[in-house]
């Protein structure tokens, strides 16, 4: 590289960073219109649960996400914390997945190997996830009061989400 900055092969720090960004939003785009698809075409609920997971996982980084649909109480999330901080692990966000008559669908538990709360892009990821799950939580919950049961699994189960590229619209 010369004295003006011209001459080098390789990309400027900038335009790097601007093209390394345009390409999480594109992959956040598409994992999520993924989701809305498996979401519509009644893809099993823990499967659906456990990419929006994996999802959120990869791209707040450090993190390790699951959702719990009510039945287990207390004592089942209790326990989760529990067995998260024998591992090192602190917990990095718990929050409801709720609808929007306000009904309790779910819970969103989020834990990290440091101890820090979540930024405010992090916040807008957790936020999108939460809507994700509340759809595909809301579908199932339609389907088994039309007598689908049968095509989802058990409602009762547990969905671990471990993925989760989600866009910030």
């Amino acid at each position: 590289m010369n004295e003006y900055g011209f001459g080098s092969r390789g990309k400027s720090p900038k335009r790097e960073a601007h093209c390394n960004y345009d390409n999480k939003v594109q992959y956040l785009l598409s994992a999520e219109e993924q989701l809305l698809c498996q979401i519509s075409s009644r893809a099993p609920l823990p499967g659906v649960l456990n990419r929006i997971c994996i999802a959120l996982d990869c791209q707040i980084g450090n993190v390790v996400s699951l959702i719990s649909l009510p039945g287990g109480g207390a004592n089942e999330l209790g326990a989760t914390a529990t067995n998260a901080a024998i591992f090192g692990l602190y917990t990095f966000c718990s929050e409801g997945v709720v609808a929007e008559n306000e009904e309790l669908l779910g819970t969103l538990e989020m834990y990290c190997s440091e101890q820090r709360s979540p930024s405010a892009d992090e916040l807008r990821l957790i936020e999108r996830a939460k809507c994700l799950a509340a759809i595909a939580i809301e579908r199932q919950n339609e389907a088994d009061q039309q007598g689908n049961r049968g095509v989802r699994g058990n409602r009762r189960g547990r969905g671990s989400m471990h993925e989760w590229p989600v866009s910030s619209n």
